[in-house]
């Protein structure tokens, strides 16, 4: 089993001259209760709403981290090129940091990435290229250009130590400055970097991490119920795209340690969440973001009676899908 992460990165990110340079680059996102779901629920629930992050989506963070640290390595020689796999939001967040940074980049999506999301990476600079039908398919593409050229590095949207420090470290950093006493943190699940990375710093502290997955591509609940890391993964397609594919050895060992209970969500719950988190709650909540929600309208036990926070990891849906969910595609009660 390979070490979970680097304590030197991840101090340098979370606390040292990569997180200074993040920091310029992303926004402190809000943190709001949510009493009509605290009501449902039985719990104290505040939401996180990374959808009003830059770019519309938590990813930004990890990707600034790493583009961040290439850069202040490079210095004034000549800098690197990035190549990076995407669903969608981590593609938003390379592009957007790469420009910043003044890095050429590249973002391979499969054919299943919202349109919406390819034209956001494209208008923020980055060449987008279409590489498998999965984002397995496309990550496979993107390792094989960095294995073959030098001066291109790739940048993992989940499996790799500036990101996961990034995009969980610094997220939950946020959460304790606004909320120290929270309790529990309920979070979607996909690679498992976002998890892990907030476990890391609220686990120690006795703060509870409790993920969700969708039961159609739930590789790293799969992962922890047959005791090996799915590193491969075919699951069946989900609306929740972002979250589809496999996990590392580092992910499946943060989730033993930091986040082993991971809810499952149909489709059907998915598309339900959405509905309530724009009726009720007023927020606009992507479908790779629903199921952290999902689960908690399916079956709040887990939190009753604590002070919890849902992270609202995205807001990057496409508007023909909202605008059918709204219009009959799901029914959800208040």
């Amino acid at each position: 089993m390979s070490r979970m992460f680097d304590p030197e990165i991840w101090r340098d990110v979370t606390g040292g001259e990569v997180a200074e340079r993040v920091r310029k680059l992303t926004r402190v996102t809000p943190l709001v209760p949510a009493p009509a779901l605290g009501r449902r629920t039985g719990a104290d629930v505040w939401l996180k709403l990374e959808n009003l992050q830059r770019t519309g989506s938590f990813k930004l963070r990890g990707a600034a981290a790493r583009i961040a640290a290439l850069a202040l390595r490079a210095g004034s020689d000549a800098k690197p090129r990035v190549v990076a796999a995407s669903a969608g939001n981590h593609g938003l967040g390379v592009a957007l940091s790469a420009r910043a940074f003044r890095i050429e980049a590249t973002v391979l999506v499969s054919a299943q990435t919202p349109e919406v999301k390819r034209a956001g990476i494209a208008a923020l600079g980055a060449r987008v290229e279409v590489a498998g039908a999965t984002y397995d398919e496309a990550e496979a593409a993107a390792r094989q250009r960095a294995a073959a050229d030098p001066g291109l590095v790739f940048v993992s949207a989940f499996d790799d130590d500036h990101v996961i420090a990034g995009n969980g470290g610094l997220l939950a950093r946020e959460i304790l400055a606004q909320l120290p006493d929270v309790q529990a943190i309920v979070v979607p699940v996909g690679g498992g970097g976002l998890a892990g990375g907030i476990g890391v710093e609220v686990v120690p502290r006795g703060i509870k991490v409790l993920g969700a997955s969708p039961e159609a591509n739930c590789a790293m609940r799969r992962s922890l119920d047959e005791g090996r890391a799915y590193t491969t993964y075919e699951g069946a397609p989900t609306l929740a795209e972002g979250l589809e594919g496999a996990v590392s050895e580092r992910t499946f060992a943060m989730a033993r340690d930091y986040f082993p209970d991971i809810a499952l969500v149909s489709e059907l719950q998915i598309r339900e969440a959405i509905v309530y988190a724009y009726r009720t709650l007023g927020i606009m909540c992507e479908a790779s973001a629903a199921p952290a929600l999902a689960a908690l309208l399916d079956d709040a036990s887990a939190i009753r009676g604590r002070r919890t926070v849902v992270v609202i990891s995205g807001g990057n849906i496409e508007p023909d899908l909202l605008d059918q969910l709204l219009t009959g595609g799901a029914a959800v009660g208040v």
